[in-house]
């Protein structure tokens, strides 16, 4: 499979702290990965880096053959609109939306038209087992009901790589597990790669792979089987 998103000797420093010292790592096309390590390894930050979220101070990122870390603000903005999905630990659904209208967010920020839009999104709630509750609003669904919300967003648009910072961090075991199961099942389905942070040994056991973060670089073993181009 072809590597869709790359970062070669990524460094970046907050303050006296270096957050990352060199990190490697690649992750091809339809292929989801578990970034694990101990809380303060630098995995959240190895994470924005590659969104394009932080601009390393060193190093390379590259998504599908093209440099992100060299791209304008406006350009990266763009990328993550497009072809990047996001689901973050708490969600963070719009808590002023319906289910359904937070989930075509991305499609309306794309320009599709709103009734275009809804539709897409509405056909996602069969699938997320939340059927009759697209109109509902954030703060009237239950925490995992409102997570696979956030990974219906994500993955409504047909992203090439969806980044899930702890996405089952708030979640009780059963929820967490369905958040996976959707995400995995999904992004297989779609041939997009997905690249999951978490510190939870179960959660990790949905990916086809893991790789383990310690001290801002990821795990030679890991990394001696990406084939990462130095």
């Amino acid at each position: 499979m072809t590597v869709i998103v790359e970062g070669v000797g990524l460094r970046k420093r907050f303050g006296l702290t270096e957050a990352l010292r060199g990190a490697d790592l690649a992750v091809r096309a339809g292929e989801v990965v578990a970034v694990m390590g101990p809380s303060g390894s630098g995995k959240s930050t190895l994470l924005h880096c590659l969104a394009g979220i932080l601009r390393p101070d060193a190093g390379m990122v590259a998504f599908d053959g093209r440099r992100v870390d060299t791209m304008s603000d406006r350009q990266r903005t763009q990328l993550r609109r497009g072809a990047f999905g996001f689901v973050f630990q708490f969600g963070q659904l719009i808590p002023e939306l319906t289910a359904v209208e937070n989930v075509a967010t991305p499609l309306l920020l794309a320009g599709q038209r709103r009734r275009t839009a809804i539709g897409a999104a509405r056909a996602w709630f069969d699938r997320l087992g939340l059927s009759g509750l697209d109109g509902r609003l954030p703060g009237e669904l239950s925490g995992g009901q409102a997570q696979r919300v956030a990974v219906a967003r994500a993955l409504v648009g047909r992203p090439r790589v969806v980044f899930a910072d702890e996405p089952t961090g708030a979640l009780d075991t059963a929820a967490g597990d369905d958040v996976m199961d959707l995400l995995v099942t999904s992004a297989h389905a779609q041939d997009t790669a997905a690249i999951v942070v978490t510190h939870e040994p179960r959660v990790a056991a949905f990916a086809d792979r893991t790789v383990l973060v310690q001290d801002g670089l990821v795990d030679a073993d890991e990394d001696a089987q990406l084939g990462v181009t130095r």
